[in-house]
């Protein structure tokens, strides 16, 4: 299904460089305690927007805006906050992409184990005293029902 692989030199590179990033970001990130989680929650979409339109209006109508707010730390955490999420996303959509490629390497594995394990079969029942019956019995343990596979079936579960 998939015949495309990073070298080791691009695993390599992709490697230090979410070495880099971490380096780059953790400085600046906090995990919160389960207690300090449930004080805070989340803002909710509607909240968010309430935000966004006061930020709005502190660009457009500086004058309206309250002399108590601290705007630049407002507008700190306003573009802090946006450039997490967009790091977030961007990882979310990387990570998914990675998984459901490494899904694509983990079935061609597996549908070649199996002929490997067919193999076995056949060059045990042809070939008797060379070994492959160790083989066979080792790897039968995986299936249930004791190892009985085809090359063509992706439902047999180990």
């Amino acid at each position: 299904m998939i015949n495309n692989h990073l070298t080791v030199a691009e695993r390599d590179q992709a490697v230090v460089l979410i070495e880099q990033l971490e380096t780059l970001i953790q400085p600046f990130l906090r995990n919160l305690s389960p207690e300090e989680n449930a004080s805070l929650g989340s803002i909710s979409e509607s909240n968010k927007l309430f935000v966004n339109k006061v930020d709005e209006y502190f660009d457009s109508q500086p004058a309206l805006a309250s002399p108590d707010v601290d705007w630049t730390e407002f507008k700190l955490d306003f573009d802090s906050r946006s450039t997490y999420q967009l790091l977030a996303l961007r990882l979310q959509a990387l990570t998914k992409a990675m998984t459901e490629t490494r899904r694509l390497h983990d079935h061609d594995n597996y549908q070649n184990a199996l002929l490997d394990y067919d193999y076995a079969k056949y060059k045990d029942r042809t070939a008797p005293g060379l070994g492959y019956d160790t083989k066979v019995e080792e790897l039968g343990q995986f299936f249930t029902g004791g190892g009985s596979s085809t090359a063509s079936d992706d439902t047999a579960t180990p």
